[in-house]
């Protein structure tokens, strides 16, 4: 398999360094940049590294970097333009570590956006030196969920030991539990939307029974007249009923004879 070499950019470099370092990592020429300890360095594969960097890298800076004769120099050298020196990339793991604290998952985003920030902000920690464990980010992220999901992490917090569980298992147990609310949701709808249309059904007046949302009794008379034609075109008229009193109990907005 033939792997496209990707260039580096003056915004891409977190990005560029962990593609570079997997292709090396392939072609078995990343211990030439990193070698083992106790392994001899293979001078054919540290000059395949500094080939492969020079391609991976844009043209103008090529002839800044031809002077370093050390693939380790060339590699270094990128690392301290592009992140800084050490003082700057302390600043930059401090504004990275507040921005961790501060992460709170908002109402109605779901698992996996929130884990995928959670996880964005971890990478960019790792590539300026700050490791963060699993513990550290199934504590963060428990810390950080929503209250809808306070239930679910009482019972992960009391029935698992946070320091032995791995990060996708957190997100993965959270997942399951978001899928039951969603299913939980849908059908206290469907049974509310009946309890709602059975109530309108059967509501009825406390003094006489009658309910207020028929309209066959308006216009109907006891005595001649009231249920004359005059009478039944009124009622075909008549859609706000809250001014019409009862004949029976004289409450408004129901009509009984």
């Amino acid at each position: 398999m033939s792997y496209q070499v990707p260039v580096l950019t003056p915004t891409n470099y977190q990005v560029w360094m962990v593609k570079v370092k997997a292709i090396m990592d392939a072609y078995g020429i990343w211990e030439a940049v990193e070698p083992k300890t106790g392994v001899e360095l293979d001078p054919k594969k540290s000059k395949q590294a500094l080939a492969f960097l020079f391609q991976a890298i844009p043209e103008e800076m090529v002839l800044q970097m031809a002077s370093y004769t050390n693939l380790k120099q060339v590699w270094d050298g990128l690392k301290t333009r592009y992140l800084g020196v050490d003082r700057v990339r302390s600043a930059r793991v401090a504004t990275l570590k507040r921005k961790l604290e501060s992460l709170h998952m908002k109402e109605g985003e779901t698992v996996d956006d929130f884990a995928t920030k959670l996880t964005g902000l971890a990478s960019k920690a790792r590539t300026l030196g700050y490791e963060l464990k699993d513990v550290d980010l199934v504590k963060r992220l428990l810390d950080s969920m929503s209250m809808s999901f306070l239930q679910i992490v009482a019972s992960i917090e009391q029935c698992f030991e946070l320091d032995k569980m791995l990060f996708d298992e957190a997100v993965g147990r959270l997942k399951a539990y978001e899928e039951r609310i969603k299913g939980t949701e849908k059908i206290e709808g469907i049974q509310g939307g009946l309890l709602l249309a059975s109530e309108e059904k059967t509501h009825g007046c406390k003094h006489c029974g009658h309910g207020g949302s028929n309209r066959e009794d308006f216009g109907r008379g006891r005595g001649r007249g009231r249920g004359s034609v005059k009478g039944r075109d009124v009622n075909e008229r008549v859609r706000d009923k809250s001014c019409v009193r009862c004949f029976k109990c004289g409450e408004f907005g129901h009509f009984n004879n």
